[in-house]
This record gives structure tokens, C-alpha cells and sequence, in this order.
């Protein structure tokens, strides 16, 4: 590797612990995406900040100008995720159902190729992630295809496997299936959100540029008022 990269891969790590987005991004276009792959992921494994999330942003825009450059090796890397969360990879995959859904959210080939991959991983008869860390990486992930891809989301029906989860004892999974299903079109969510009104507990959600304290009646009225159920 030439010095120039290594200054740059340098450069990477300081702007992601700096929480700088923009600049971070214009880094990731200027490197070879193939190369950066592995040391956004090694990031993934940070504590659950900023540094993490921007990671996860970037790495989602490293795929996506990787697929632009040859979709095979694009698909390697999203299997190389799905791999990270199998028993037998030996690893626990932290950050991988949000990698995938980041890549998605950047690329629509890889959206229409693993949305439904990523939400068998919150389906009880799909390929359930048991540890809740990991499901509410899936739950995020769902949040931003919603968010990013709606068209997709609803292609997929979604909220059929999401709606289990308004009710969610988990503040975190119930504030994030909430902001998905806001996306779905679906009118007849509107009584399942109705219930979630009376819910005042909140919870931290990565919302693609910084956090959000959320409170989840204000996330079920925001979706109500979206599914012009109000």
C-alpha cells in the first residue's frame, strides 16, 4: 500500500472518531472501496457510539460504489455479514444486519437482492436472531429500508412480521418497528399504533446523521398521522 492510502486510512479512523460525516464520506470516495471494507468493519465493533454508526454509514456507501465497480464482490461482501451472524461462524456479527441495511439503503440492486434476508432475521420461522442486540440491528435495518426504500419495504410486506413488535416489551425494537411501519401503507396498523399512544418510555435511535431521543407515543402519533389514520 502506497504511503498516500495509508495516510488516508489514517485519516479514516481520526474523522470517525471525530463524528465528522460529510468529510468522512468524501474520504470513502476517494479510496478504493474494496479496501476499506474490512477496516469499517473491524469499527462495527466500537461500544455503542457515533464512531460506530458513521462506520456503518460509510461502509454502506463503500459497497455501494463497490457493486457500481462489480456487483459479484459486492455480494461476497454482503454474504461475508450473513456469514458473521450464523452460529457456526464462531463470531456474533455485531453491526452486520445494520451493515447490510446501510448498503441497501445506498444501492437498490443490493435492496431488491437482501431485503428479505434482512428481515428473516426478525421472523421467529426465518432465520431468527435470538440475541436482542443483534435483532435490534435487524430492526434498524428495517427502520432504514423503510426510511430509504419504500417502494421495497412495502414490495416485501414488512410490516406483516414487523407488527408483532409494536407491542415489543423492548422500548428500542417498539420505537424502530414503529418508524418502519410508518412507511408501509397500511391503514390497518392504525389500531396497533393507537395502542402504542400510551406508551411514554423513550429510547436512543441512530436516525442516519446523529441520535434522536425518541418517545414512542410522539413516534406512534408521527406514524398514525402518516397512515392518515388521525
Amino acid at each position: 500500500m502506497s504511503k498516500n492510502k495509508k495516510a488516508k486510512e489514517r485519516r479514516l479512523s481520526s474523522l470517525l472518531r471525530a463524528g465528522e460525516l460529510p468529510p468522512i464520506m468524501e474520504l470513502v470516495d476517494s479510496l478504493p472501496p474494496k479496501k476499506l471494507i474490512s477496516p469499517l468493519i473491524r469499527s462495527f465493533y466500537q461500544p455503542q457510539g457515533l464512531e460506530r454508526w458513521l462506520a456503518i454509514r460509510a461502509f454502506g456507501r463503500a459497497v455501494s460504489r463497490l457493486a457500481q465497480e462489480d456487483m459479484e464482490q459486492a455480494r461476497i461482501v454482503m454474504r461475508r455479514l450473513m456469514w458473521s451472524l450464523n452460529d457456526e461462524s464462531g463470531g456474533i456479527g455485531w453491526g452486520a444486519p445494520e451493515a447490510m441495511a446501510e448498503a441497501m439503503a445506498q444501492n437498490e440492486t443490493l435492496a431488491r437482492e437482501y431485503a428479505r434476508i434482512l428481515l428473516s432475521y426478525i421472523w421467529e420461522d426465518g432465520n431468527f436472531l435470538e440475541h436482542l442486540p443483534l435483532r435490534r440491528g435487524a430492526l434498524w435495518g428495517l427502520y432504514r429500508l423503510a426510511q430509504t426504500r419504500p417502494d421495497i419495504f412495502r414490495e416485501i410486506e414488512a410490516w406483516k412480521i414487523l407488527r408483532p413488535y409494536l407491542d415489543d416489551e423492548d422500548p428500542e425494537s417498539k420505537a424502530l418497528a414503529i418508524m418502519a411501519v410508518a412507511h408501509s401503507g397500511q391503514k390497518e396498523l392504525c389500531q396497533d399504533l393507537e395502542k402504542a399512544l400510551s406508551d411514554d418510555r423513550g429510547a436512543r435511535i441512530f436516525t442516519g446523521q446523529g441520535f434522536e431521543d425518541i418517545v414512542i407515543s410522539k413516534a406512534a402519533k408521527a406514524a398514525m398521522a402518516k397512515l392518515s389514520c388521525l
